[in-house]
């Protein structure tokens, strides 16, 4: 898989997750209590989270000097309590990434595609 398309891959799951959320009017608190769209929202960041993994681990650094690595580092601590401790992860927590990181993510995922065309 090229760069391109994993940096896609990755925007496309995040529109997903803000898909989800739409479908309780943007509430996020709302998707987070729904019993289908929570374990989809969670799967997505799992998937995210892994995204990331695999770009570092094909030695992507020119990607991932586009990404704050602490919001990185916080997606994967989320990942990890979510594949982990399923039932036990905060909501409050689950919010917080939501609400304030994943537009962060998603500019920077947008940045990178950006300066990959050129």
């Amino acid at each position: 898989m090229s760069e391109r398309d994993r940096l896609d891959i990755m925007l496309a799951k995040i529109e997903d997750i803000e898909y989800f959320i739409a479908q309780k009017d943007g509430k996020i608190v709302e998707a987070l209590h729904d019993r289908i769209l929570k374990p989809a929202i969670r799967m997505q960041l799992i998937a995210l989270s892994e995204d990331f993994t695999r770009l570092a681990q094909d030695g992507a650094y020119h990607i991932l000097v586009h990404f704050n690595p602490d919001d990185i580092k916080g997606l994967n601590a989320v990942r990890n309590f979510i594949a982990h401790d399923y039932d036990s992860v905060d909501d409050e927590i689950l919010e917080v990434v939501l609400r304030k990181h994943l537009p962060i993510l998603k500019e920077q995922i947008i940045q990178a595609q950006t300066m990959k065309k050129s």
